[in-house]
């Protein structure tokens, strides 16, 4: 269930044939910036509107005046960055995305319908097809002691060579507010984390990660 292909819907992305050259999404945290770079140079004028260099909106997009939009990024049609938000770059945000109040996005890529409300820190991850981080919820995306990412699995450790490395959340996964996802955590598709919860490693598909760290199927 870790592999590209088993977390994501590649439909609904403009990084989907970016993403298809991976087994793991990890590993294609190192390209996001030449990737939107190179998206952006082909993006239609007619559609998107470029309001400061390597800088691209779709015009259907809201972006409000006070938030902040870093080089190189691309907002999506239909998409919601609103007051406050912090992109600091290196941010694909796909179409009908919510970017809210407080939020920080770097170095990430956001599927279409992605929700990040309400003050979220987002780096060095990627979210899959409406995926949604509850209010206060974050990725940690480096150690506390800067040594490098291990994704820990049930059955084994994969070291990704990755000094920053936030979290990589499946198609349709839910994290509950004020959760935080430690480096290196993946979740699969379909599942849930309840609030208040300190996440680490692999969760499964269409699992929910309760209280104390418990997994369980969903029924």
């Amino acid at each position: 269930m870790l592999t590209v292909h088993d977390m994501y819907d590649l439909t609904h992305s403009l990084a989907g044939a970016y993403l298809a050259g991976f087994q793991y999404p990890w590993e294609a945290l190192c390209g996001i910036k030449a990737l939107i770079l190179a998206l952006g140079e082909d993006l239609s004028d007619e559609e998107y509107d470029q309001p400061a260099p390597q800088v691209w909106v779709h015009k259907t997009a809201t972006v409000a005046p006070t938030a902040y939009l870093g080089a190189p990024c691309i907002i999506g049609a239909g998409t919601e960055i609103r007051h406050g938000a912090f992109i600091r770059g290196a941010a694909l945000v796909g179409e009908r995305c919510v970017v809210g109040n407080s939020v920080e996005l770097k170095n990430v890529i956001l599927f279409d319908n992605v929700q990040t409300p309400h003050y979220n820190y987002v780096g060095d991850s990627i979210l899959g097809y409406k995926s949604h981080m509850g209010a206060g919820s974050i990725t940690s995306n480096v150690k506390s002691d800067k040594s490098l990412v291990v994704v820990h699995g049930a059955e084994e450790d994969m070291p990704t060579g990755l000094k920053k490395f936030g979290a990589m959340l499946g198609d349709r996964v839910e994290v509950g507010c004020n959760s935080v996802l430690n480096p290196g955590t993946v979740i699969g598709r379909d599942s849930n984390v309840y609030p208040l919860s300190s996440v680490r490693g692999v969760v499964p598909e269409k699992s929910i990660w309760k209280t104390g760290g418990v997994v369980v199927p969903k029924r």
